[in-house]
This record gives structure tokens, C-alpha cells and sequence, in this order.
């Protein structure tokens, strides 16, 4: 029953991350970025708040599948959006800068669980706290979003709002030296033709394999230690300090992304990420496991960074991004609903060994894929990637 709820519980937060990449794109596209990012961030800040007063797990799980839709259409809104700000000469450096910042949270939130643990709080007050943290910081950053943070200049360009780009930057455009091209507008049905079709099969692809193996080795890292002995103090610990090769990845993914092609720095990630799942699974001892988890989420974060941050955020035309992007997540996100399922039966019937041999697999496949229907898109601006059509 527990594995059972355990796998409800993440498949109702991917099922709302599913419908909010699918929604939150095309609204992203339509109202701004600015403005969407602020009511995705409304819609999460109400979820976690909901979700820390639940009086039961129904409830707690109705606002699950919430939150999980304010952060799948949030999470296509930030990454897609930030690469409008950036030149095409360094975006993979500066998308990866992003990323390395935002995945912070995961260690930061495990050592937050770890201290709540051992300081002896109730486990019903214990998951409560969790949720009323990250809210509180939401709406901290949501205030400095408001009054900060500028539309995208190339998004009022593409709805011909020029004039409007130097009030929302509160800076002077430079000059224009050459004439500007027509901003094509693209339907929804435009990412399922000709060469954005191709994109659309790349990114889904790429997040498919993003999204299966990094939420297997989050959601399930807990109890595949526990299967092996472990309680569930020392297992949040070990987890924990794996986690910490989350932000050490990305930080390694900043330094190379830019100086690796895109379709070549894909290909090698994933190879690494196969090779190290068999090796962690293997393991028995404390230390190893620690020391395999770590290096073994060092590559699945850079894979990250790679996958969710630069590549299929920047793949795509202005008046399509936060659509086609939208859309990739959205299919990255329905194989995560139904694969928890799949690793349960393999934990069950194989072992927690079988579970690493399962990401192996998976990254050996998308791997394949990616050399296979990859496209190129490092150093290119925004505007020449989006000349495809």
C-alpha cells in the first residue's frame, strides 16, 4: 500500500505538471512572459499554502495535481523565455548559470527534511513545514518578479509592440542598422509539420529521458535504500548528500555547454548516466552508494541543465517557443506517469538493482534517438533558429 501511495502521489503531481506545460505554453506565448510567470507563481503559492493545511490525503492530493500544473506551465515560461534575453554566443553558459542557480533547491530542500527529521518534529507537522517554506519564498520572489523583472523584448517585437520594448527595459535601443524582418506568427499545428515537426520529436524525446530518469532517482532513492537495510534517517542523509552532485553538475554543465555541440554533449551524457546506473546498482556499502549517487546525479543534473535549461528551450521560432516548449515537457511528462509504475514492478520483482539496469536502459535508448534526429542549435540567435520555416 505504501509503494502504491507513494506512486499516486508522484503521478498526480506529474499528471499537473502535464496539463500545465501543455496550457501554460500557448498562454505564455499569447500574454507575455512576465505576466504568465506571475500567475503560475500565484497558482503554486496557492497549491503549497492548500496543500500544508490539508485535513486529509484526498485533499492534500487535489492540491498536489495543483501545484503540479503551476510548475509545469512555470517551468516552460522561465527556461523558454530566458533564452530571449541572452545572445546566441553564449546562451548555453548563461541558461546553464540559470539552471545551476534553480537546482539549488533540491539538496537545500533534502537537508531542510533531514533536520526536521532528526529534530524530532511529528510526522504529521513535518511534510506541513515543507510545503509553508518554499510558499513563503514564492511569494518573496514573486514581489521582486513584479517589480523587477522586464517583458521580453523579442515577445513585443513579435506582437508589434516595439514601442513598448524601452518602457519595459527602461533603456534606449541601440540604433537600427539594418531593417527589421517580419515576425512570423505560428499556429499551434505548425509544430507538427515540416521542419518543426522534427524539433518537436528531438525535444520530446530529450525530456522523456530527463524526465524518467531524474524523477526515478528522486522519488525512489528513499525507499530503494530503505530496501537495502537502511532507515529512514540515514537514507534521507545519503540522499541528501548524492543530491549535492545536482548543483556541482550543472556548475561543470556551465563551464562546457557552450564549447560542446549540442547533439554531441547529449549523446555523451547520456552514455555516462548508463554506464554509472549499472555501477550504482552494485553497490551495498554506505559509502559507495554515496559516492555512485553522486556521481551518478552529477551526469542526470548536467543532462538537466542540457535537456530543460538550453536545448529545447532554445529550439524553437519567438511566436512558437513557449507553445513547442510547452509541448515537449508536456510529453516528457505523461512517460513519468505512467513509468513509476513500471519501476515498481521492476523494484518488486528484480531488486533496487533492476531499478538502476531500468535508467540505463532508458538512457541508452533517447541517446540513440538524439544522434539519430538531433539538430543543431549552439551559437545560433534566436532569430536564425527560428528562419526554419
Amino acid at each position: 500500500e505504501g509503494t502504491t501511495l507513494l506512486a499516486m502521489w508522484g503521478t498526480a503531481y506529474t499528471a499537473g505538471q502535464l496539463f500545465g506545460a501543455l496550457v501554460g505554453g500557448p498562454i505564455g506565448d499569447k500574454i507575455g512572459r512576465k505576466k504568465s510567470i506571475l500567475l503560475y507563481e500565484v497558482i503554486h503559492i496557492i497549491a503549497m499554502i492548500g496543500g500544508a493545511i490539508s485535513p486529509n490525503i484526498y485533499v492534500l492530493y487535489v492540491f498536489r495535481l495543483i501545484q503540479g500544473f503551476g510548475l509545469g506551465a512555470l517551468l516552460v515560461v522561465l527556461f523558454a523565455g530566458f533564452t530571449e534575453y541572452v545572445p546566441g554566443r553564449n546562451r548555453g553558459v548563461w541558461s546553464s548559470r540559470n539552471s545551476f542557480l534553480g537546482n539549488w533547491a533540491h539538496p537545500i530542500c533534502n537537508g531542510i527534511a533531514f533536520l526536521i527529521v532528526t529534530a524530532g518534529v511529528s510526522y504529521n507537522m513535518n511534510w506541513r513545514i515543507q510545503y509553508m517554506i518554499p510558499s513563503v519564498l514564492s511569494i518573496i520572489a514573486s514581489l521582486l518578479i513584479a517589480k523587477k523583472f522586464p517583458e521580453s523584448p523579442r515577445w513585443l517585437e513579435s506582437q508589434g509592440r516595439v514601442k513598448e520594448i524601452e518602457a519595459s527595459t527602461g533603456k534606449p535601443l541601440p540604433p537600427v542598422t539594418e531593417e527589421p524582418k517580419q515576425v512570423k506568427q505560428l499556429p499551434y499545428s505548425a509544430l507538427f509539420k515540416g521542419k518543426l515537426l522534427q524539433r518537436t520529436i528531438v525535444g520530446s524525446l530529450v525530456l522523456i529521458g530527463m524526465n524518467t530518469i531524474q524523477y526515478t532517482l528522486m522519488t525512489w532513492m528513499p525507499s530503494l535504500l530503505r530496501s537495502l537495510g537502511y532507515d529512514t534517517s540515514q537514507s534521507q542523509f545519503m540522499t541528501m548528500f548524492g543530491l549535492f552532485g545536482a548543483p556541482f553538475g550543472i556548475f561543470i554543465a556551465s563551464l562546457i555547454m557552450d564549447k560542446i555541440p549540442r547533439r554531441v554533449m547529449g549523446v555523451i551524457l547520456l552514455a555516462v548516466m548508463a554506464v554509472l546506473g549499472i555501477i550504482t546498482g552494485q553497490q551495498t556499502t554506505m559509502t559507495a552508494l554515496i559516492v555512485s549517487t553522486f556521481f551518478l546525479n552529477t551526469a542526470i543534473y548536467m543532462y538537466v541543465c542540457y535537456a530543460s535549461a538550453v536545448y529545447v528551450p532554445e529550439m524553437w521560432p519567438t511566436s512558437a517557443k513557449m507553445s513547442g516548449s510547452g509541448f515537449c515537457n508536456a510529453m516528457g511528462r505523461v512517460s513519468n506517469i505512467f513509468f513509476p509504475f513500471l519501476v515498481t514492478y521492476v523494484a518488486g520483482s528484480v531488486g533496487s538493482s533492476g531499478v538502476f539496469i531500468l535508467i540505463s536502459v532508458v538512457a541508452a535508448v533517447i541517446a540513440v534517438c538524439i544522434l539519430i534526429f538531433g539538430v543543431e542549435t549552439r551559437g545560433e540567435s534566436v532569430e536564425d533558429i527560428g528562419n526554419i520555416v
